[in-house]
């Protein structure tokens, strides 16, 4: 937020009016002009609109407050109008006036006026990022909400996905909305009439996930008392979306190509074989390429699944988003809670911009609804946020000059340190952006004693 204003004063004593103008300088930055007859102001308003006018009720027998007020409520809609002395507000629509108790002390006077200026210049830049917001030119695609040039390509390929008939693989952090890619591209695809099934992969054993995705006959093992047919069948026709696919295990990963490969599946415990129409969409947040060198993904796989890739950059990348999507999501638990809540303060989203969302939009959205049921039918403001938000700190990319005589080992903690002050201390999050194991990252904070 702009930490300075644009001050009109309107006083019959012009010495102590630029002493005024001295002092908010000095004290606060702001700029300042002096004036002495309401003409003489009227004029000044006309000519640049101010932040803050400070004023008499009546100024040599003439009264004040209602031209002033009237000509600011059509010109500078933001402005605060400060009345020094007794008098009787005028009515107005858009601005802020108030009565100043009337008084000599130069640094309580100073002191109102810089208040009153600070809270016309935020609402001067609340009004400017709402009317930004609207401002912007995008239509939602299928609950995909972006500006910025890397989400307009995403969605260029979504459509141009849902047009072929190649396999998907979206890759991206978790809390990215690649559930939702899926979606659109199954919603925009010619299979869009037929079933779109999902399944998660991690957490699930070998044979449970066999299970899953072709069915088991009944008798095939302790528990199966009838036959179920699995997810490639049920998406016959449409579309199975395979989620966290590098969490597969291996042996599994060898009946997936076959089935992708041949488009036909074996029921567990059985020896018929049924043949499936069916486009798979795979998602992961794991380096499929590292886990391949690894030796923990099957390359044949990898390259099966690698036919048309999007990526989907985490939600740190693509900052330009934050406003739009966060006012969405505003609107959203709106309709959800039955709030009022107005807005989301510039000061506010200043700091929802520069956070460094580990959890990308899905924690975006967690912090917006529960920001909205606090608010209830206020606007948010920048003290309604949570501490780690308004205490966050970017990472700061340090300058390789400055890096010169540093060790190998001196860089490395650095780099973890700053990592994990930037994810709020979530050492899962920071070993994927490190590009290293979880186990690692954990010896290494032992090591530096971080």
């Amino acid at each position: 937020m702009a930490q300075t204003a644009f001050i009109l004063v309107l006083t019959e004593d012009e010495p102590a009016g630029q002493r005024l103008r001295e002092l908010l300088r000095e004290k606060y930055g702001h700029v300042c002009s002096v004036v002495t007859s309401l003409p003489a102001a009227l004029d000044s308003i006309r000519t640049r609109t101010p932040d803050v006018v400070l004023a008499p009720a009546q100024i040599g027998g003439v009264p004040a407050a209602a031209p002033l007020a009237e000509l600011l409520d059509h010109l500078a809609r933001d402005a605060a109008l400060l009345l020094r002395g007794p008098a009787e507000l005028p009515p107005v629509q858009h601005i802020h006036p108030a009565v100043l108790e009337d008084t000599a002390d130069d640094d309580e006077l100073t002191r109102a006026i810089n208040a009153a200026a600070k809270r016309a210049v935020a609402r001067q830049e609340d009004r400017r990022l709402k009317e930004s917001i609207a401002g912007q030119r995008f239509e939602p695609f299928q609950g995909i909400i972006g500006v910025s040039p890397a989400m307009r390509r995403i969605v260029e390929r979504i459509k141009k996905a849902a047009r072929n008939k190649l396999t998907v693989l979206i890759l991206g952090e978790t809390g990215t909305g690649k559930d939702l890619i899926a979606e659109a591209i199954h919603k925009h695809s010619d299979r869009a009439s037929r079933p779109m099934k999902s399944v998660n992969c991690a957490g699930l054993n070998e044979n449970l996930l066999e299970s899953e995705l072709f069915g088991h006959v009944r008798g095939a093992f302790t528990g199966a008392v009838s036959d179920r047919k699995g997810y490639f069948v049920a998406a016959d026709g449409g579309t199975l979306f395979l989620d966290e696919v590098g969490d597969m295990p291996l042996n599994m990963q060898a009946k997936l190509l076959r089935a992708l490969e041949r488009r036909e599946i074996t029921p567990v415990g059985s020896t018929d074989v049924r043949r499936v129409d069916v486009r798979v969409i795979a998602a992961t947040n794991a380096d499929l390429h590292k886990l391949k060198e690894d030796g923990k993904f099957r390359e044949d796989l990898y390259y099966r699944l690698n036919q048309w890739v999007i990526e989907v950059p985490p939600l740190r990348e693509r900052r330009d988003d934050i406003p739009v999507l966060a006012d969405h999501l505003r609107q959203r638990a709106n309709r959800t809670h039955d709030t009022a809540c107005p807005g989301i303060s510039s000061e506010a989203m200043s700091y929802l911009t520069r956070y460094f969302w580990p959890g990308n939009v899905r924690e975006l959205a967690n912090v917006i609804e529960a920001l909205v049921v606090e608010a209830e039918n206020q606007q948010i403001e920048a003290d309604h946020l949570p501490e780690h938000i308004r205490g966050s700190r970017e990472i700061v990319p340090a300058a390789a000059a400055g890096m010169v005589g540093l060790t190998m080992a001196q860089v490395e903690r650095m780099m973890i340190e700053r990592t994990l002050q930037a994810t709020a201390g979530n050492r899962e999050q920071a070993a994927r952006i490190l590009g290293i194991g979880t186990r690692t990252l954990y010896r290494k904070i032992k090591e530096y004693g971080l």
